[in-house]
């Protein structure tokens, strides 16, 4: 449930549209749900801005079905993150009206527009084009938070000329997401460009000396630019999760 749905809610009993038996009944399971193999949180938009999103990963079929149901029969969006494509077709079977975003992983049911909730535009920026499911996955989230996204692909630091070339696009974001692998250097080179909060991303891209995206984790740990700010491997929702909250208005 969000802040706009419980605030309808509430005016509609005070103007004697709803009962309070019939509010009560709708509030039956706020602020959260058992469903037996998980306990949806339907309070989290009201407590941090952002809805509960559903880890896809790790998670049967039947079990991503139950929790999408649970969270859509309270009329707001669902996120579903880490979603191959084969629960994906199986789930749509349920859900038609959701959306599989390939690249991304993701699939998302919007039963309506996501309220535009941020200042300014988020900006994506990918090293290489490996890295594009993990920028991708940020791209998908932050739109579904409610913000206006933007991306810049495949401009890391072997031609660093492609970076330079987007100069007024890194200046008008009010936050820039930057995706790396390999040694994870773009993100000092962004960071030290502008003068807006900069989140890194490590990706498992890269070579064995990359040990799986520790190599680009510990580098963007180390950056010289002042003021990045690092997450976990190949955590493109952390990320973006970060940025909506940077860009509330």
């Amino acid at each position: 449930m969000t802040s706009n749905h419980l605030k309808e809610l509430l005016d509609s009993v005070k103007q004697g549209v709803v009962t309070v038996d019939d509010a009560l009944e709708q509030l039956r399971h706020f602020p959260s749900q058992d469903l037996g193999c998980a306990q949806v949180d339907h309070h989290r938009e009201l407590r941090q801005g952002m809805p509960e999103v559903i880890f896809g990963e790790g998670k049967s079929v039947e079990q991503i079905i139950r929790i999408v149901s649970a969270m859509s029969e309270r009329g707001g969006n669902v996120l579903v993150t880490r979603l191959d494509a084969e629960k994906a077709r199986q789930t749509m079977q349920t859900f038609p009206a959701s959306t599989y975003h390939a690249d991304a992983r993701c699939l998302t049911l919007e039963q309506q527009p996501p309220e535009q909730q941020g200042k300014g535009t988020i900006l994506i920026v990918s090293a290489g084009t490996s890295d594009i499911p993990v920028a991708a996955e940020a791209l998908v989230t932050a739109r579904f938070m409610g913000n206006k996204v933007e991306q810049i692909y495949d401009v890391g630091v072997a031609g660093i000329h492609r970076l330079l070339a987007r100069g007024e696009q890194l200046a008008a974001a009010s936050v820039i997401i930057v995706v790396a692998g390999m040694e994870g250097a773009l993100p000092s080179v962004v960071g030290g460009l502008v003068d807006k909060p900069v989140i890194a991303v490590p990706t498992s891209v890269g070579y064995g000396a990359s040990f799986g995206g520790i190599a680009a984790l510990l580098g963007m740990l180390n950056s010289c630019a002042a003021g990045v700010t690092v997450v976990n491997i190949d955590n493109g929702f952390g990320a973006a999760c970060a940025a909506s909250l940077m860009n509330r208005v």
